[in-house]
């Protein structure tokens, strides 16, 4: 269930009328590692497997292309409420020493990391040949919007969408966060042990910090947004590889790092 029904007076010119609007759904997910709480996520139910997948991928504490268990301990109105993830000790990484011990709400990437060096991502470079002409990454984004359903009925979801070398999509998924879109995208395609495919990363909303490090540990190595992108975000994507992209809309866009992926005309 991604959206739900709810009342309320809608005022346009100074009349009043009831209405009955589709509200995208909002609920806690508890995150359970080995039978122990780990962190409580809010999200859009759906997905939840590949949304805990994602999660922990980017966190480094499930690396592995090895299928994970995952088993609903409990729901509340037939909406999970907590999962657990079994994990094999010797697979966990070092991520999971980092406990999240806050909540993290669904605008928020890093909350409940407990120290500044946390927010940090180490890594190699990415370094990628293929090139792009701005004509394709408005299709890509048009393909994307037109299977963004959850949006279309209730206006307050984002998305997050996954292309190949080929501009081909590979995944897409809403929910109410956008960090929470892109972890889903990136589990479904590491439940499917196709992540290798990815090339570009598409998101409905802004980008900040946190997308750049999921794209980067994922090594996808384009980000394209609709809306802004943050100073952080900028400086991650330079110091990554990465090639960002900023307000992407109505035949216009705004390159923020790395340029030559662009076809020169």
């Amino acid at each position: 269930m991604q959206t739900i029904s709810y009342q309320g007076i809608k005022i346009t010119h100074e009349q009043q009328a009831a209405v009955n609007d589709a509200l995208v759904v909002e609920a806690p997910l508890q995150i359970n590692i080995n039978q122990e709480a780990y962190t409580v996520v809010m999200r859009t139910p759906d997905n939840d497997f590949e949304l805990i997948r994602g999660l922990l991928y980017a966190e480094d504490i499930y690396k592995s292309t090895s299928p994970l268990n995952f088993e609903i301990m409990k729901e509340e109105n037939e909406i999970p409420s907590i999962i657990n993830a079994s994990i094999p000790k010797e697979s966990i990484g070092k991520g999971y020493l980092n406990k999240r011990t806050l909540l993290s709400v669904s605008s928020c990437g890093i909350c409940g990391k407990q120290e500044l060096k946390d927010i940090k991502v180490t890594g190699e470079k990415l370094i990628s040949n293929p090139t792009f002409s701005s004509d394709i990454l408005h299709e890509m984004f048009s393909k994307m919007k037109k299977l963004q359903e959850t949006f279309k009925t209730s206006g307050g979801s984002h998305a997050a969408a996954i292309f190949n070398k080929n501009h081909e999509l590979l995944t897409i998924k809403e929910d109410i966060g956008r960090h929470n879109a892109v972890d889903k995208t990136i589990g479904n395609l590491l439940i499917k042990n196709t992540l290798k495919q990815a090339n570009y990363l598409l998101v409905s909303g802004r980008v900040s910090y946190e997308i750049v490090s999921k794209a980067f540990i994922a090594k996808i190595p384009i980000i394209v947004a609709v809306s802004a992108c943050s100073s952080l975000a900028v400086d991650f994507a330079k110091e990554f590889g990465i090639c960002l992209i900023g307000f992407t809309r109505e035949h216009k866009m705004t390159i923020y790092s790395n340029p030559a992926y662009l076809k020169k005309n």
